[in-house]
């Protein structure tokens, strides 16, 4: 089974220009996700995917590979199936390119059970939630499963609603894993063929409201399997991410 990890990456971030260069520890952010990415026991290949001939000269300058997609996609998942379509693999890995954290081990997680199931078509991670903040926060994505670990729903409001229990809701019910919630982890697996399918559809009312893509998938009736991880890593959005960022390695 030939399994490509591909990573989007953009310049032109709305809230961080230019963070796919940003440098950390003498290396731009991208290339620590490519290096770890491929890292994976799972994955046959790594390729970049960006718009911009300053993050592709990055690319080719530390010997990875890069793929240069049109300017107008509207998503990383855009990018990833413009890619797909010119590429022959069995399965693509969506791995965010600001996540300069990633472990190998998350993606080969995210990979297993469509490497064993053939009727799974996608899949992705979740973490336990450890703080209430979190909980709370609609910049942080939630996610609810079934018994056999499929994506129920995702949302940007705490799931489910505690018709009784809102006030035992303290820091200890996270430390306790008392919730019946997980975090979504951005990253992604899909069989080739299904990715080049889920991006021909037209956005969901679902998606639109909570500006979550993968809703998309669940509202066309694909099932979507989670994976609980133990890992965490940090999704680089500011400057101040990329110091968290730096401060961790420094530790390493």
């Amino acid at each position: 089974m030939k399994i490509t990890a591909i990573i989007p990456a953009r310049f032109a971030s709305t809230r961080f220009p230019g963070k796919a260069l940003a440098e950390i520890m003498g290396k731009p952010m991208v290339q620590h996700v490519y290096e770890r990415t491929s890292r994976a026991g799972l994955v046959s290949e790594v390729i970049v995917a960006t718009d911009d001939e300053r993050v592709a000269d990055a690319v080719r300058a530390f010997g990875g590979r890069v793929e240069m997609t049109a300017k107008e996609h509207e998503t990383g998942t855009d990018r990833l199936a413009e890619v797909a379509t010119r590429i022959d693999a069995d399965l693509v890995v969506n791995v965010q390119g600001d996540e300069p954290l990633i472990e190998p081990a998350m993606i080969d997680e995210a990979i297993a059970p469509l490497a064993t199931d053939g009727a799974i078509r996608m899949g992705t991670l979740k973490s336990r939630i450890r703080t209430l903040h979190d909980f709370l926060s609609p910049n942080v994505v939630k996610v609810v499963t079934d018994t056999q670990g499929f994506a129920l729903y995702f949302s940007r409001s705490p799931l489910p609603n505690f018709r009784d229990k809102w006030n035992d809701l303290k820091d200890e019910a996270f430390v306790t894993g008392r919730l019946l919630c997980h975090k979504h982890v951005g990253l992604y697996v899909y069989r080739r063929d299904f990715l080049l399918e889920f991006a021909r559809m037209a956005p969901t009312p679902l998606e639109q409201s909570e500006k979550l893509e993968q809703l998309r998938a669940l509202e066309n009736g694909c099932r979507i399997r989670v994976v609980e991880t133990e890992y965490e890593s940090i999704g680089v959005d500011t400057p101040a991410d990329l110091e968290k960022v730096i401060e961790k390695l420094k530790k390493v």
